[in-house]
C-alpha cells in the first residue's frame, strides 16, 4: 500500500513538472530583440575609379527627430547601422551629427517613409508591426555641411534577421595623408 501512494506521488510530480515544463515555449520572442529594424551600410564613391567602398564614420551621434531619444550617441568607427522606426507615424527622421562639440553645424537629417502594418502574433506578444520602406530621402539644415550624398534602398521589408535595407552613400573624401616635401 505504501508503495503503491509513492508511485502515485511520484507520478503526480514528474506530471507536473512535464506540464509546466512544456508550458512555457520560447517560440514567441515578444522581446525588443524581436523589433524588426532598418540596417544600414556606409559607403564612398571613389571619384576617380567610381568603385563603392565601405566607409567608416569616426564620429556619429544620431537622434529620432521629435523625440528625446538618441540612437548613437558620439559612436566611434561606425560603418553599419540598426535603425528602428516609428509605430505610430508614417514617416520617421533621424539627424545625424558628426561631431556636435567640435562642428555642431555639421548635421545631416535622413527621412524615411515607411508603411506600418500590425498584424496578430500571439496570446503572449498581442500585435507586431511590419514595416516596409516606401522611399527615403536626405536634407540638411540651414548652415549645415550635408555629407551624404545619395540613398539606395535594397531591401523594403524591415527585419530582425540584419539584411541589409539601405546603403548611405557619403561624399567621397580623400584620405590620403598629405605629403611633406
Amino acid at each position: 500500500m505504501k508503495n503503491l501512494i509513492r508511485i502515485f506521488l511520484i507520478l503526480v510530480i514528474v506530471g507536473a513538472g512535464i506540464s509546466i515544463g512544456s508550458s512555457c515555449s520560447d517560440e514567441n520572442d515578444c522581446s525588443l530583440a524581436g523589433r524588426p529594424m532598418m540596417y544600414c551600410t556606409l559607403y564612398t564613391l571613389d571619384e576617380i575609379t567610381d568603385d563603392r567602398v565601405k566607409d567608416t564614420l569616426d564620429s556619429l551621434t544620431i537622434k529620432a527627430l521629435g523625440t528625446d531619444s538618441i540612437i548613437l550617441n558620439n559612436e566611434k568607427n561606425v560603418h553599419t547601422l540598426m535603425l528602428p522606426l516609428r509605430y505610430t507615424s508614417d514617416t520617421t527622421v533621424f539627424v545625424f551629427r558628426y561631431d556636435p562639440k567640435r562642428r555642431p553645424n555639421d548635421v545631416d537629417t535622413l527621412y524615411i517613409v515607411q508603411q506600418n502594418t500590425p498584424y496578430f502574433q500571439s496570446m503572449e506578444c498581442g500585435y507586431m508591426m511590419k514595416q516596409n520602406i516606401l522611399g527615403t530621402r536626405f536634407g540638411n539644415t540651414r548652415n549645415s555641411s550635408e555629407r551624404i550624398d545619395s540613398l539606395r534602398i535594397l531591401n523594403k521589408e524591415a527585419n530582425t534577421n540584419e539584411i541589409q535595407n539601405l546603403e548611405i552613400f557619403y561624399k567621397y573624401r580623400d584620405r590620403t595623408p598629405p605629403t611633406i616635401e
